[in-house]
């Protein structure tokens, strides 16, 4: 291989066993060259124990336990015969019984582990092994190996994606295991190995990839591909971890850059630790009580024996001797305290240890076979993994959720939107007046554009008559909604098509743009084609500016037919409206109001804008995007601040003030396989729950308090960085309708409802002083406080909001 001359050569050469990893080398198809660095194989373990080491790790672990370390300690006083009054067999039956029932537990967890963990290393993967495909099991792939990989089939180790079968070296994944998101992501091949696509080519090749060392970052990677005399920056977008699942693809080539435990699911992982339960602290607490009162027994007997030796028994000498030994009274009470100790052993309660350790395994039975717990979608019951820290699932205090995907079911619905200052989307009866709660028009009718979603409603016919009346701020509007996004198109027959999404967000967003005329159809690594208004209009794909959860918006650059380059972005409101030209106050003024409107709809807002970049500018930048894209160290930070660069000051170069227009899009409520019975308008987007809905049921368990029922008095709160009226419409909307025992849902009566607390945490979050809410009784607040106002780093928008979830008190 060739190497070019800007090839970093500070990396050692031969990784030392065990030293730290600064930088990570792997060339492709070179087993001999990538095992000078001696990488991990990829064979993992996930269990605690092995024959050798399982019985002192185990007896260790035990020991741990203040009643088994107790029982062993008068084990040995008992083997002293000149302190021992009872036969040791008395206390080394009880304690060998217990740490053996302990020990068959461990065991059988720990064989389960095994069990994973072979299942695991005996998959099967072809490999490209001397220009041929070869079955080889996971435990056998090396770093440096390119493995192909077909639909369905899990990735069996962090790859760097080369090639697959759709264009443009695409290929869609599933991350359910590592962050539990279901929907699909798109992955793609840099274009310099998408045309690899037989195993004869990828045979030949020899790139070799300088990237970052094993880390748990699952959102980040930064790498250069170094192959024939040129370099190609690597990102997190051109990785398969495993853990992932591909989708949709018929068939892909990845390189094996971190196998084993250093992928980042491993790394994630940790070790298996051993855990001890709240009821064991308590137990040894207990414990050592017991044997403080024990030894306390024993020091006052101890006493009474060395004063009764010293006074009376002295006098008994001639035919009441003392033992071998012990020439005084004082003497005679030091050994009277370590027989009492064996004597009152059995104020130890060594069979609650026994009686502990059954109830768990009982318990794990009980939770494997409870109908509740069976999910009859999926035809999946609930599984104990482990019979450790069953009894914790009863000692929760502090729940913290977050909302989308967990109150809610993390489906979009595009509901109204703010375009120049105008809003569309409010429900109209048929005299063009705002509709009452509860009433249904007919919906906008769509029929004029063959492409549209039948699926998509919308109630507010201006919008589209704005459209059809050539509105330019309208039709901007949906032009970058079409085209500010990452959405996959596939046609699966003439005028059906298909959106593959990575978020509900853009698949809603971009189907409202197809509805209404702007059409997303197809997209290549270098152009976007849209038909709009049925002209099919390609623009260049200059520059995609990615989104993230720092920069909370995402930006696309592209070059329009007439030859104008223009920025679309789209992101957070508090991130975007400060990053407008403050020109046009009124515009922004009104478009504030629309946001605080809608947002306590319960509707999610997302602010769009655009501005034009001449020629000489954009050429400059680009450059130095390229550059920064490249760089071997603070790649990440370069990019971040030539991003920030082009998307402040949204306007174009003759000092007009940029376009900016908001979309407010709904987000339905979670009850899976429930439908509401009505909506709170169809233009708030969020539905109302029924009265045997299983969220607000179980946030209704979570809170009560005991004494008002059967219930955890739990804690529930919930972690925000939106609007805070939009959280508060959800957490309304959550509430429990006529429960069955229960005051109805939003009623300022309820015998118990949760003070509604508020505070934004800064960057000292993990400094918060997480106070209850107060319970109120007939309208009373007993003990009831507030959070602390913590953190004073970042803007409104960097910092996290934490509310407690309201019922009523909202």
């Amino acid at each position: 291989m060739t190497v070019p001359r800007e090839m970093p050569e500070k990396w050692p050469r031969v990784r030392v066993r065990g030293g730290p990893e600064e930088e990570r080398r792997v060339r492709a198809n070179a087993r001999e060259y990538n095992e000078k660095f001696q990488y991990a194989s990829n064979c993992i373990k996930t269990s605690k124990y092995n024959i050798v080491t399982f019985l002192p790790v185990n007896l260790f672990e035990q020991f741990q336990e203040v009643a088994n370390t107790y029982f062993l300690f008068l084990l040995i006083l008992q083997l002293i015969p000149q302190i021992s009054s009872l036969s040791w067999f008395t206390t080394i039956v009880p304690l060998v019984l217990v740490l053996t029932i302990t020990a068959v537990k461990d065991a059988t967890d720990d064989y389960f582990r095994h069990k994973s963990d072979n299942q695991v290393n005996n998959r099967e993967s072809q490999v490209l092994i001397g220009g041929v495909l070869r079955q080889e099991q996971w435990m056998n792939v090396r770093v440096g190996d390119i493995i192909k990989l077909e639909n369905n089939q899990f990735v069996a180790a962090d790859l760097l994606l080369l090639s697959s079968s759709e264009p443009h070296g695409l290929c869609y994944i599933e991350t359910a295991e590592l962050d539990g998101e279901t929907n699909m992501k798109v992955r793609q091949a840099i274009p310099v190995t998408a045309e690899l696509g037989d195993t004869s080519k990828l045979a030949r090749f020899d790139g070799e990839v300088v990237c970052e060392p094993p880390n748990n970052k699952l959102d980040k990677f930064g790498g250069t591909l170094y192959w024939k005399e040129n370099k190609y920056p690597l990102s997190n977008q051109n990785m398969l971890l495993r853990g992932c699942v591909l989708r949709n693809t018929e068939w892909c080539f990845g390189l094996v850059i971190f196998a084993g435990p250093d992928t980042k699911l491993m790394q994630n992982s940790g070790r298996t630790k051993f855990k001890r339960t709240s009821i064991d602290r308590l137990m040894n607490t207990l414990v050592l009580w017991i044997f403080g009162f024990l030894v306390c027994m024993g020091v006052i007997l101890a006493i009474g024996n060395a004063i009764w030796e010293h006074e009376v028994g002295v006098c008994f000498q001639i035919y009441l001797p003392w033992d071998e030994g012990v020439h005084s009274a004082f003497f005679s009470g030091f050994l009277s305290f370590w027989s009492y100790i064996i004597i009152l052993n059995t104020v130890v309660p060594i069979s609650l240890y026994v009686s502990v350790e059954v109830i768990r395994l009982g318990h794990s039975y009980f939770i494997n076979w409870d109908k509740k717990m069976y999910c009859a979608k999926r035809r999946t019951p609930a599984e104990a993994w482990t019979t450790t820290l069953n009894e914790e699932l009863g000692q929760v205090e502090y729940i913290f959720s977050d909302k989308t995907g967990t109150l809610t079911q993390n489906i979009m619905v595009f509901s109204k939107c703010s375009v120049n200052g105008h809003s569309y989307g409010d429900v109209q009866d048929v005299l063009g007046h705002k509709a009452e709660l509860g009433e249904r028009p007919e919906p906008v009718n769509f029929s004029f554009n063959p492409l549209a979603d039948p699926r998509f409603q919308f109630w507010d016919p201006s919008l589209l008559e704005a459209v059809k009346l050539g509105d330019p701020h309208v039709h901007e509007f949906f032009r970058l909604l079409s085209l500010c996004h990452t959405v996959m198109s596939e046609e699966k027959s003439e005028g059906e098509l298909l959106y593959k999404a990575q978020s509900p967000d853009e698949g809603a967003l971009v189907t409202a743009a197809r509805n209404f005329g702007f059409v997303f159809r197809f997209r290549t690594p270098k152009t976007i084609t849209v038909h709009e208004l049925g002209q099919a209009i390609t623009y260049q794909l200059l520059a995609i500016l990615d989104f993230n959860n720092i920069r909370k918006r995402m930006s696309v650059i592209v070059r329009c037919p007439e030859g104008k380059i223009r920025l679309y972005c789209k992101g957070a409101d508090t991130i975007l409206l400060e990053r407008l030209h403050p020109v046009n106050q009124d515009l922004t003024s009104v478009t504030a109001d629309h946001l605080n409107e809608y947002a306590a709809e319960g509707l999610r807002t997302l602010v769009l804008a655009y501005k034009d970049l001449e020629e000489s500018y954009y050429r400059d930048w680009s450059e130095r995007l390229r550059w920064a894209g490249s760089a071997s160290e603070a790649r990440e930070d370069r990019l971040a601040r030539l991003y920030d660069e082009v998307e402040h000051d949204m306007m174009d170069r003759s000092c007009s003030p940029a376009r900016k227009d908001t979309v407010f899009y709904g987000e339905r409520v979670n009850e899976p396989g429930v439908i509401p019975d009505s909506f709170s308008g169809p233009a708030t987007g969020v539905q109302q729950f029924q009265a045997d809905c299983s969220v607000p049921a179980c946030l209704w368990k979570l809170l009560l308090s005991p004494q008002h029922g059967e219930h955890a008095g739990e804690r529930v709160w919930r972690c925000r960085g939106g609007q805070r009226q939009q959280y508060h419409r959800v957490s309304v909307s959550g509430a429990v309708q006529d429960s069955p025992g229960v005051g109805s849902a939003g009623s300022s009566a309820h015998p118990a409802c949760w003070e509604h607390h508020c505070c934004f945490l800064g960057h000292g979050i993990h400094h918060a002083d997480l106070v209850s809410g107060a319970v109120r009784d007939g309208g009373r607040s007993r003990g009831e406080k507030s959070l602390k106002r913590l953190g004073s780093g970042g803007g409104e928008s960097t910092r996290l909001g934490v509310e407690m979830l309201g019922i009523s008190a909202l």
